[in-house]
């Protein structure tokens, strides 16, 4: 009969505890916690992304043709013209694997700067909830600030001159009407959207197993949602 008051005791003791670690858990901790875990997503991000073919041999990430270049793209290879399309995929994939690597500083500077309001809600935010308000808060100045790089990587890589040989081609063909496309707008949007889903990826891996992280800090903060 002993033995059941002690059971009931201890259940009932270990749910405040459990509740308190959330609680107790101080703001500016929980603030530089998220922090050290987008510190290393991103870093996750652009080990995988920033080598070569990091984009291109990568099924999520690799960069494919503007949309309004794509119906030509189709027509072209239904022809034979593999050649021109593939080449300037390529060019575009290798320009953004320079970018991102080029870029690394940047993005943790911008992680460091990132205003944070409500961090236990955006640890709460689900699996990917930290890179999502990372994306939320940052994106339009990375995409500012990512555009030089990726000019210099686009130069680098011959893009504009694979783009003006398929755009040649298309146009002979009557495929393209477009004067002009923005090639390294669209590198650069498609650069920042492969890094943010890499960095959704090790979020999410940080979360299930906070234990496994390096950082104390970034442990207790992600255990505590475990």
């Amino acid at each position: 009969m002993r033995i059941i008051p002690a059971i009931v005791v201890c259940f009932f003791v270990s749910i405040p505890v459990s509740v308190a670690a959330s609680d107790t858990l101080a703001d500016e901790d929980a603030a530089d916690g998220l922090k050290q875990a987008l510190t290393l997503s991103v870093n996750a991000a652009i080990d995988t992304l920033g080598v070569p073919n990091g984009f291109l041999h990568n099924p999520q990430a690799k960069i494919p043709l503007p949309a309004s270049l794509q119906k030509a793209e189709g027509l072209m290879r239904s022809v034979g013209m593999n050649k021109h399309a593939d080449g300037l995929i390529a060019a575009m994939n290798h320009a953004a694997e320079t970018a991102a690597a080029e870029g690394r500083a940047l993005l943790i500077d911008a992680v460091q700067d990132m205003p944070v309001k409500d961090t236990k809600a955006i640890l709460a935010g689900g699996d990917d909830g930290a890179t999502q308000y990372f994306r939320n808060t940052s994106s339009d100045l990375l995409s500012d600030r990512f555009l030089p790089i990726v000019k210099k990587a686009t130069e680098q890589a011959g893009v504009l001159k694979k783009y003006n040989d398929f755009a040649g081609k298309g146009a002979k063909l009557g495929l393209i009407s477009e004067k002009h496309a923005n090639i390294e707008n669209h590198v650069t949007e498609k650069t920042l959207d492969g890094i943010y889903l890499l960095m959704a990826e090790k979020e999410q891996a940080i979360r299930n197993n906070p234990a496994d992280q390096d950082s104390e800090l970034v442990r207790r903060v992600f255990g505590t949602l475990k």
